[in-house]
């Protein structure tokens, strides 16, 4: 790499994460998700809005191809293994044995039914429109399907938490249930994607599987598994070891260090054996979090600081970067889209509420809580469309589902909170969780240390 081409590509990063915190700034002031503006800063410089005032400007700040090209590539991939890390930590959110039975019920139904009206639209829209280079319809119609299901856990406890309504049974349920979703969802994309490969992995190829058949299929499926299963259950029982064994108790850097090196080094495994990082990241997170000390909270809480303050701000504005809402967005397609989720995904919480027991109102607060697909819904779209599976319009549709309802849920729940009218759903902590702080809530408030950073 050349002094000149070191320069672009500093540059090309640095105008990136500047553009991020600003316009991210300037959304959390106005109470509106910051992850949103972080896109919208990317946005900014990218073929939708600067490429109309100076296309030549975006391709010699930005070029496809190139050291530029490679650096922005990997440290944003390296963004989105440090958000999945991050949201795998926020899962040691404690499911509370009184809200079990309407927590249960809206995550059957807020998955279960949007998954099948997302199968039923399929077939009757086609999904030729829609696929990438890679050519799977069958991953196509998944990807279609979950982006109907997803709900965000960053995004919506960003917004409840700025509203002030973290503490509430209402926050509550709705970070059970998103949890139970996103768990769903990350294992389901993680099989969908790897049996949609077409080129070998080091393991099949060792093996000599055929790249695309059925067995690379079946060997996917069972790697990811056994990655999942393995590092929930010994992950756990090596990070306790490696902390028992540590001369300096005392200090967070060794802490830090090995929570960063056992992260990257299990990506490094996942991507050898077929299955993507983000899974591997994502499990290693739910481990990480199940270790005690001091050492240990102090050097995730660096990790996560970190994280936030430059390279997960740097994978969402390449999102917003590699939108190009001139070129390749159709905006019928979306608006039918975007109508045919939110109506599937409130509906089918609105059931789910009614049916463990909460009153209309709450339930349709509920629904619309759970209609925020911010952080997984994008990284659905990204990954997706990295690995081939949707093309640009898809993917533009996607980025654009998750933005939109993220900012419809702000509205709604803060114009509901101005008006006295968030109802809670009736689960026995109401009373308890409602009138003061108790031992509940502070779970809830623990879910929610990732929303301060806003994924």
């Amino acid at each position: 790499m050349t002094s000149t081409q070191l320069a672009q590509v500093l540059v090309a990063v640095s105008l990136l994460v500047a553009s991020a915190h600003i316009v991210g700034r300037v959304f959390a002031r106005c109470r509106q998700p910051a992850v949103i503006g972080e896109i919208v800063g990317g946005l900014i410089l990218g073929p939708s809005l600067l490429g109309l005032i100076s296309p030549g400007a975006v391709h010699a700040l930005f070029p496809s191809t190139g050291p530029t090209a490679v650096v922005l590539s990997a440290l944003s991939q390296l963004g989105l293994v440090l958000l999945m890390f991050c949201s795998g930590i926020e899962m040691r959110a404690a499911f509370h044995r009184a809200d079990r039975r309407l927590v249960t019920a809206i995550a059957v139904a807020g998955m279960i039914l949007p998954f099948s009206i997302g199968l039923l639209l399929v077939r009757v829209a086609g999904v030729e429109h829609l696929s990438g280079p890679a050519h799977d319809n069958a991953a196509v119609v998944v990807v279609f399907s979950l982006a109907i299901a997803v709900t965000s856990i960053p995004v919506i406890s960003r917004i409840m938490f700025d509203l002030g309504i973290l503490h509430t049974s209402f926050a509550r349920v709705v970070l059970s249930v998103a949890v139970a979703e996103d768990v769903v969802v990350y294992v389901i994309l993680a099989l969908t994607l790897g049996a949609a490969a077409t080129s070998g992995v080091p393991l099949t190829n060792a093996l000599g599987i055929e790249p695309g058949s059925l067995a690379q299929a079946m060997a996917h499926v069972g790697a990811t598994l056994v990655v999942l299963v393995g590092l929930l259950v010994l992950m756990p029982l090596i990070l306790r070891r490696l902390a028992q064994t540590r001369r300096n108790a005392d200090s967070v850097v060794p802490a830090l260090t090995r929570d960063l090196v056992l992260l990257l080094l299990v990506c490094a495994a996942c991507i050898a054996v077929g299955v993507t990082p983000m899974l591997g990241a994502f499990a290693t997170g739910i481990a990480a979090a199940r270790t005690s000390g001091t050492d240990a909270a102090e050097a995730r809480g660096a990790l996560r600081d970190f994280s936030f303050a430059f390279f997960i701000p740097l994978y969402f504005a390449t999102v917003g970067l590699q939108l190009d809402l001139v070129h390749h967005f159709d905006p019928i397609f979306f608006v039918w889209f975007a109508v045919a989720a939110s109506l599937a995904k409130t509906v089918s919480v609105v059931l789910g509420g009614l049916a463990g027991g909460a009153g209309r109102r709450a339930s349709m607060n509920l629904a619309v809580a759970m209609n925020a697909r911010g952080g997984p819904g994008i990284v659905l779209a990204t990954v997706a469309f990295q690995a081939h599976v949707v093309n640009e319009e898809f993917y533009a549709a996607l980025v654009m589902l998750a933005i939109v309802t993220s900012l419809a849920a702000g509205s709604w729940l803060g114009r509901l909170v101005r008006t006295g009218r968030l109802d809670e759903p009736r689960t026995e902590l109401t009373t308890h969780v409602s009138t003061g702080p108790v031992r509940q809530s502070e779970q809830v408030v623990g879910a929610g240390k990732l929303l301060r950073e806003d994924a």
